[in-house]
């Protein structure tokens, strides 16, 4: 059975990682959550002093690069695999507020692009991957086979953001969360490079008012359709 590559973008918080991983596991393929990717490298600034409240060195983050080391360790306990940097687990540290509120930031970056593109492109040169992002099917992966792009209201994704942070025990305010997700949304949409933007041959899926398990019947579906063709 032939392999394909498939590309999964969208806003934050449409469920896009649940869905690729469930997505990949169901198929046997690979999962990338190039999101993950970026929210490493904000937590590599972060450590070393580049990025923070007051101020964001770009140059200093642009030097650095050649310090960050970014992989994908599988877990077999969980499913899936975590992102470590530069030998670290750092899957829990990268899912705060505080990363999320400067990774749109980071990825404006037209050299950290650049170096996680390339690493991308080399992850699904073999096709068998589903990888999500904000640039799947416009930028790393132009020629998929199928590219879904994700969206639903703010209101809808923050409240699911809000309700993950609170499960995991974080500290946080819907109204905070709410203020991320939308800004989030004006960075991702509006930077020079690579903004988010829906591929001309990508399928709408708005799941503002559809369950998980009717998001990846109807995605599972598409995918075999076109596995099968």
């Amino acid at each position: 059975m032939k392999k394909i590559t498939i590309a999964l973008d969208g806003f934050s918080s449409t469920g896009k990682s649940t869905l690729a991983k469930e997505l990949a596991a169901h198929l046997g393929y690979v999962y990338v959550d190039t999101g993950a990717m970026y929210r490493a490298v904000t937590l590599f600034a972060m450590h070393e002093g580049i990025i923070d409240a007051a101020h964001f060195d770009v140059e200093k983050l642009i030097q650095s690069l050649p310090d960050v080391r970014l992989e994908f360790v599988f877990n077999p306990s969980l499913g899936f695999a975590e992102m470590f940097l530069n030998g670290q687990n750092v899957e829990r540290q990268i899912r705060t507020l505080e990363v999320s509120n400067k990774v749109s930031l980071i990825a404006e970056i037209s050299e950290v692009r650049a170096k996680l593109v390339q690493q991308q492109q080399e992850m699904g040169e073999q096709k068998g991957i589903v990888m999500d992002g904000r640039d799947i099917g416009t930028v790393v992966f132009p020629n998929a086979e199928l590219k879904i792009f994700m969206t639903a209201s703010a209101q809808t994704r923050a409240q699911r953001r809000f309700d993950e942070l609170v499960a995991k025990g974080d500290d946080v305010t819907f109204e905070d969360v709410l203020k991320n997700v939308e800004e989030r949304d004006y960075i991702d949409t509006h930077r020079d490079d690579s903004p988010l933007v829906k591929a001309a041959d990508a399928l709408l899926l708005d799941n503002s008012n559809m369950t998980k398990v009717e998001q990846f019947e109807r995605v599972l579906a598409l995918a075999q359709s076109h596995i099968l063709a």
